[in-house]
């Protein structure tokens, strides 16, 4: 997941504007780069984004894709974190872009104790509101958020996007690519991209490009399902490391559709036994 984690950080500290004001009822006037002296229950003890505002409030924004039960825990330890390295007590958001339903929750509660944060699913922002921004961030952070017709809004990005220089539209494709895979939009986008003025090839992406270019000449020559499985083991070994032969034999033994299927996955997943359940 770490390149839907940068590419939203990147997002949400440039032009993502009005996402930011709606998540955290700030401006933030700068943003602080922490690591956190290491903790048990802090897995990175980095956070995600920690920014400041004019005023000198402090406001923590942590970006998770997955359900964590041990979230509120996570967020009292950074909490009290900040509070050491700075002497005061950050504003709290956990933004939740996970494709499963949200099931965490947004407080620690015991006798004599309550800590709480906001917990965010950012399907429930108004993404038709966001494409009306005249900030191009705000647009590609759309298509996570609550849409009437997603395809619809593909269209509409990649428009707002054509209309960019070419520094910041290359920029602004890649993430919109990226962030699509979140939603089994990619192909969309790609498919999409093709009528308008720009030029996009996922082929050319950094992670996914020479793994599929080697592939498909694989697939040419041994055959379509060949070729998607050679396409599937290789985007699982450069994500998850060599394949035991247990899983070799459960993947030899799909069709293509599943094949398909599981290489839309694969970077959603959080290892391969999750990927192959």
């Amino acid at each position: 997941m770490q390149e839907y984690d940068v590419t939203l950080k990147l997002l949400l500290q440039g032009s993502a504007e009005s996402v930011m004001r709606e998540l955290t009822g700030a401006v933030i006037a700068r943003w602080l780069d922490v690591e956190l002296p290491k903790v048990q229950n802090v897995r990175n003890p980095r956070l995600d984004l920690l920014g400041e505002t004019a005023d000198g409030d402090l406001v923590h924004v942590e970006l998770q894709s997955g359900n964590d039960m041990t979230m509120p825990v996570r967020m009292a330890e950074y909490c009290l974190g900040v509070f050491r390295l700075y002497g005061r007590f950050p504003r709290q958001v956990v933004l939740y872009v996970g494709e499963a339903e949200l099931r965490m929750e947004s407080e620690l509660r015991a006798p004599g104790v309550l800590f709480q944060y906001r917990l965010i699913d950012i399907r429930s922002l108004d993404g038709e509101r966001l494409l009306e921004s005249g900030e191009v961030g705000d647009n590609v952070i759309a298509i996570l958020a609550g849409l009437r017709d997603h395809e619809g809004a593909v269209r509409k990005i990649l428009k707002r996007i054509a209309g960019l220089a070419p520094a910041e539209r290359d920029r602004a494709l890649a993430q919109l690519t990226i962030l699509a895979g979140l939603r089994h939009l990619s192909q969309a986008v790609e498919r999409e991209a093709r009528n308008m003025p720009i030029d996009l090839d996922i082929r050319d992406h950094e992670f996914l490009g020479p793994i599929i270019r080697e592939a498909e000449q694989h697939g040419r020559q041994e055959g379509r399902q060949e070729g998607e499985l050679t396409v599937l083991r290789r985007l699982i070994e450069r994500r998850f490391g060599l394949l035991p032969s247990r899983a070799h034999e459960r993947l030899a033994a799909l069709s293509v559709s599943e094949l398909e299927d599981l290489s839309e996955r694969v970077l959603d997943a959080t290892s391969i036994e999750d990927l192959l359940k």
